[in-house]
């Protein structure tokens, strides 16, 4: 008999409140139930129960070792449940949101490839740089860039979210090419609307990190419509190296001072807590960890 099975028995006893009750319940003698419990006692060597012809109760240290079996067997229906879900093939349509910019020129990307692994997942992909509530939106998963408040939810970090600061040649042929941060106070600064990036930029430089109020004639909430009034020659751009670099190596935008250090921003994939995440969530927190880790 191994002991494994004796503290399951053991346990039914108690709950069912004798051994021929846990008998019938187990399928097994009242014999053999007393059988385990008789040989836990004797590798513990203690008495668990006290036994009469017409009652059982616990004594102390059989009370105590009930709570902690209860612990055990708990954790191993859990472990049990784990490993079937690992086995069983991911399916269903799984509710994703993320930033606009990221979204539309990372995230999406990858997708294809995600889709193509898991055919009978299906996604619903919501873009918005508002802050959504995973739980009350019913999200499975949320991509969010930059520090995150407590609430109660599973973060798994991601790698920094980069940014780029460029501006187009005809505009810098015409106003000029700033050297330092304090020269864009002097410079047409295009504003995202969504944070601290409509107001301010930050650097980090051989003096140490610098703080610029920036002032905007063209604030816009979208990343992309940024994007083309920079290339427009409207003025200075500070945005993700993603959505900034392929204009870089173009030429159609110049990256600007690359003495200067534009911090990153963490960026983490949160989902609820739960013990038993669903075969389709696990699969795409793992390729996601893959992708952007």
């Amino acid at each position: 008999m191994d002991r494994l099975t004796s503290m399951s028995v053991f346990a039914k006893a108690v709950e069912a409140g004798s051994f021929s009750a846990a008998g019938q319940a187990l399928s097994m003698s009242s014999q053999l139930v007393g059988k385990h419990v008789r040989l836990l006692e004797e590798q513990l060597g203690i008495q668990l129960l006290n036994r009469t012809t017409r009652r059982q109760s616990l004594t102390d240290a059989g009370r105590n070792f009930y709570e902690r079996v209860q612990h055990i067997l708990a954790e191993i229906e859990a472990a049990e449940a784990l490993a079937e879900e690992s086995r069983a093939v991911p399916r269903g349509r799984l509710r994703i949101n993320a930033p606009v910019t990221f979204g539309a020129h990372e995230l999406s990307k990858t997708l294809p490839d995600y889709l193509a692994q898991f055919p009978e997942i299906a996604i619903e992909l919501t873009l918005t740089d508002r802050m959504v509530d995973l739980v009350d939106e019913g999200f499975d998963a949320v991509f969010r860039v930059g520090a995150l408040p407590d609430s109660g939810l599973i973060a798994r970090q991601l790698r920094p979210y980069e940014f780029m600061l460029c501006a187009a040649p005809a505009y810098l042929a015409k106003h000029g090419t700033p050297n330092s941060p304090d020269d864009l106070r002097n410079h047409a600064c295009l504003g995202f609307a969504s944070g601290q990036l409509a107001h301010q930029w930050r650097f980090v430089g051989p003096e140490g990190p610098t703080t610029v109020a920036i002032k905007s004639r063209f604030v816009v909430n979208n990343g992309q419509a940024l994007l083309t009034a920079a290339v427009a020659g409207l003025g200075l751009i500070f945005q993700s190296a993603t959505l900034l670099r392929a204009d870089v190596i173009a030429k159609r935008l110049v990256q600007l001072l690359p003495d200067y250090q534009l911090p990153a921003r963490p960026m983490h994939l949160l989902y609820a807590p739960d013990r038993r995440i669903t075969p389709k969530l696990r699969s795409f927190i793992d390729f996601a960890a893959t992708q952007f880790e």
